[in-house]
């Protein structure tokens, strides 16, 4: 899910299609949606927002077996996460046999002000995207000083799960590739937007990935929709270091360009199992960027490699990876690839 700034202040989200919920999709003559041609991004749509069910705080203890500690997934920036189980057609928490797993966010209480105010919005405004490889946004709960938000279920985790904890499968060649070009086009499509939303923070930690390895973007990217053609912002959180693009490093400013940037990034971490930075690497491999700037020859990028590939992955492959990468990473910001140019670049890999 995330949260999207219009340039007249007000504020809506960004999220899949709820299932409960029929959709009209605004297209154009041209066969585009919402200035997105449908063939590029797999079905990505703008659409009139969905009904979110609204769930009340009972309904959540008992999706969550009273939130006991098995149903507890972990923590992440806004709040404590567990699964929970509903009834796939009515959405109602259900204690026993089949149903629809869902990832419930308990919002910390330093967060709730921040996201009741665009929880508010959310119900609210019209405006919507949806596509495949964005984490669907299901429902929410808002009780008192209480806040939940309720969110498809993504069976594998995160890419910071498989990459850097240790407490998953290590991910093969190809389901790197795989989850490389869904991110791709999750961001391609919000970039291709009439407005051009911007997703402000993408890192391994918040791209996730559902029971088939595919990738959907998640969390609250804080985002602008600017005019076309003017896309930036002053972002006032903090970019989550060495994702960070030169020119919001320099001036506070994001934009488009600034999201390739720490797409670049990502896809170095993917390609070497290693962290942005890491004091505690060799010389000249602290930052991940210049040392994948260093590898100037097969046996170098070897190196470089993650060593949980064991070797099985296509060197071509590889080094036409790491070549979008970098271009990816060029300290000017306009002499960076659009996402949509990366996309048809990481699909000819």
């Amino acid at each position: 899910m995330f949260f999207v700034q219009f340039s007249d202040g007000t504020i809506n989200s960004i999220t899949s299609s709820s299932p409960t919920t029929s959709f009209m999709a605004s297209a154009g003559s041209d066969g585009t949606n919402g200035g997105t041609k449908q063939g590029c991004f797999l079905e990505g749509q703008v659409l009139e927002a969905p009904n979110l069910r609204k769930f009340t705080f009972l309904e959540i203890q008992t999706a969550t077996r009273n939130f006991r500690p098995n149903s507890f997934i972990g923590v992440g920036a806004f709040g404590c996460m567990y699964k929970a189980w509903v009834d796939e057609k009515t959405m109602n928490p259900i204690t026993s046999g089949p149903g629809m797993a869902v990832a419930i966010m308990h919002g910390k209480e330093e967060w709730q002000k921040f996201l009741a105010v665009h929880l508010q919005s959310d119900i609210k405004l019209l405006g919507r995207f949806s596509h495949p490889n964005l984490v669907k946004l299901l429902g929410y709960c808002w009780e008192g000083k209480e806040l939940f938000l309720v969110n498809e279920f993504m069976a594998q985790g995160s890419l910071e799960d498989h990459l850097f904890t240790g407490r998953c499968l290590p991910l093969s060649w190809e389901q790197r590739l795989k989850i490389a070009i869904g991110a791709a086009r999750g961001l391609a499509f919000l970039h291709a937007s009439e407005k051009k939303a911007m997703y402000r923070d993408l890192k391994a930690s918040k791209i996730l990935l559902d029971a088939d390895y595919n990738a959907k973007l998640s969390d609250f990217g804080l985002a602008k929709l600017g005019s076309t053609g003017n896309s930036r912002m002053t972002i006032m959180p903090t970019r989550t270091h060495g994702y960070a693009a030169p020119e919001y490093v320099i001036s506070g400013l994001l934009y488009e360009q600034s999201d390739v940037y720490g797409f670049g990034v990502m896809i170095l971490e993917m390609l070497s199992g290693q962290l942005a930075k890491d004091p505690n690497r060799p010389k000249g491999q602290t930052n991940i960027i210049d040392w994948a700037k260093s590898l100037t020859d097969r046996r170098k990028l070897s190196h470089f490699m993650d060593p949980r590939l064991k070797g099985q992955y296509n060197s071509k492959q590889a080094r036409q990876a790491l070549h979008v990468a970098l271009s990816c990473l060029a300290r000017d910001p306009w002499s960076r690839p659009s996402m949509k140019v990366v996309l048809e670049a990481l699909e000819q890999i």
